[in-house]
C-alpha cells in the first residue's frame, strides 16, 4: 500500500486531538490529510475529498459521531463507509451501536501510537482490498455486458438474414420484412405493449415466413395459380416455420415460432393451419398480419403494381372482422402517419 496516495479525513471538535493525529500521520508518511473541527461540515467535506479513511470522534458538538455516520452513509454510494470511530469510552453497548451504524473499527483515546497506526493501516488495507474487488467486479460486469451485446447482435443478425432468405425465395424484397417488423412494433406499442415486448416483436417478426424454405420451388415459385394439391403444400409453411423456430427456450424464439405458426390465421376462423378465430389467435400474430397485409398491398410484385395508400387502407378496412382483428385495424389507422414514414425510410431498391 502506497501511504502517500491515500486520503484521510479527521473529524474532531477538539483542535488538540486533530493536531496530535496530524503529527502522527505525517511521521508515518501519510501526506494527504483533511480535517474539520465542525462535525456538521463532515458530510460535505467527505463528498469533496472522497477519503479512503475517516477518523471520526464519537462525542462532539453540535452533532455527535452517530449523527455524522448517518450523514456520511447518505453521501457514500459505494456501500462501503471507511470509518474508524475515536472514543475514550469502553462501553460495549456504545461501541456495538457504532458498529451497527457503519463504523469499521475503533481508536481508543488517549492514543497509543503503535496501536493507532496499526489500526489505521489495517482499515486502509481493507478499504484498498474493497476497491480492488469492486473494480474487478465492474470490469467483469462490463466484459459480460459487451460479450452479451455481441452475442445478441450476432443472433439478431442471423435472425434477420434468415427472414430475408425466406422473403427472397418468394420473390419479395428484404425491405418488406423490415418495414413489416418496424410497423408491427409500432402497432404493438399502440396496443399497450411495453417497450421491451415491442422490441421482442421487432426482432421475432422477421422470421414469420421462414417455413417457406421448406416449400418446393415448383410450388413456391409457380407463376400461375396453385391447384388444390399445391395449396395443401403451401399451407404447410407455418408449421414448418414453427418447427424450425420452436423448442429453443428463449423468449425471442418462442415468440418467433408463435408468429410463424399463426400469421395466416384469420379473425373469422377461415385461416390456416389450425383454423383459429378471434382472440384465440396470438396477439403477436394478429399484429403482424395487419402490418404484413398493408405492406404487401403497397409493394410492387411480379404479379401486381403497388396500390395507392387510400386503396390499401380501404382494403384493410374491408378485411377488419374477417381476415384482420378489427380493434387492431382501428389502432393501425390511428398511427398511419408513423406507418407511412416507415415506408419512406425503408424503400424497396427497385422503387
Amino acid at each position: 500500500m502506497d501511504v502517500t496516495r491515500v486520503r484521510i479525513l479527521i473529524v474532531d471538535d477538539q483542535d488538540a486531538q486533530i493536531l496530535l493525529l496530524r503529527k502522527l500521520l505525517k511521521i508515518a508518511g501519510y501526506q494527504s490529510v483533511a480535517t474539520t473541527n465542525d462535525p456538521s461540515e463532515a458530510a460535505a467535506l467527505y463528498g469533496e475529498f472522497r477519503p479512503d479513511l475517516v477518523l471520526l470522534d464519537l462525542h462532539m458538538q453540535p452533532i455527535n459521531g452517530f449523527e455524522v455516520l448517518e450523514q456520511l452513509k447518505a453521501v457514500e454510494k459505494d456501500s462501503y463507509l471507511p470509518v474508524l470511530m475515536m472514543t475514550a469510552l469502553d462501553d460495549p453497548e456504545v461501541l456495538g451501536r457504532a458498529m451497527e451504524k457503519g463504523a469499521r473499527d475503533f481508536l481508543r483515546k488517549p492514543f497509543d501510537r503503535v496501536e493507532a497506526l496499526a489500526r489505521i493501516r489495517g482499515a486502509l488495507e481493507l478499504r484498498m482490498l474493497h476497491n480492488r474487488v469492486r473494480d474487478q467486479n465492474r470490469e467483469l460486469e462490463e466484459t459480460v455486458r459487451e460479450r452479451t451485446k455481441e452475442l445478441r447482435q450476432t443472433r439478431l443478425e442471423v435472425i434477420h438474414r434468415l427472414g430475408r432468405a425466406a422473403e427472397y425465395r418468394d420473390n419479395e424484397t428484404g425491405m418488406h420484412i423490415i418495414r413489416m417488423s418496424v410497423s408491427a412494433s409500432r402497432l404493438a406499442r399502440a396496443a399497450g405493449w411495453s417497450a421491451e415486448k415491442c422490441e421482442l416483436l421487432l426482432n421475432a417478426s422477421p422470421m414469420h415466413d421462414i417455413g417457406k424454405i421448406g416449400i418446393p420451388d415448383r410450388v413456391l415459385l409457380k407463376p400461375g395459380p396453385l391447384d388444390d394439391a399445391e395449396w395443401e403444400i403451401m399451407r404447410r409453411h407455418p408449421i414448418i416455420g414453427a418447427e424450425l423456430l420452436g423448442g429453443g427456450g428463449s423468449e425471442l424464439m418462442e415468440m418467433a415460432a408463435e408468429i410463424a405458426l399463426a400469421h395466416h390465421e384469420r379473425w373469422d376462423g377461415s385461416g390456416y393451419p389450425r383454423g383459429l378465430a378471434g382472440e384465440a389467435i396470438p396477439l403477436s400474430a394478429r399484429i403482424c398480419a395487419v402490418c404484413d397485409v398493408f405492406d404487401a398491398l403497397l409493394s410492387r410484385r411480379p404479379y401486381k403494381e403497388p396500390w395507392p395508400v387510400d386503396r390499401a387502407l380501404a382494403e384493410i378496412d374491408a378485411r377488419a372482422g374477417t381476415h384482420l382483428d378489427p380493434n387492431l385495424v382501428v389502432l393501425f389507422k390511428g398511427i398511419i402517419d408513423e406507418i407511412l414514414a416507415i415506408q419512406k425510410e425503408y424503400p424497396d431498391p427497385r422503387a
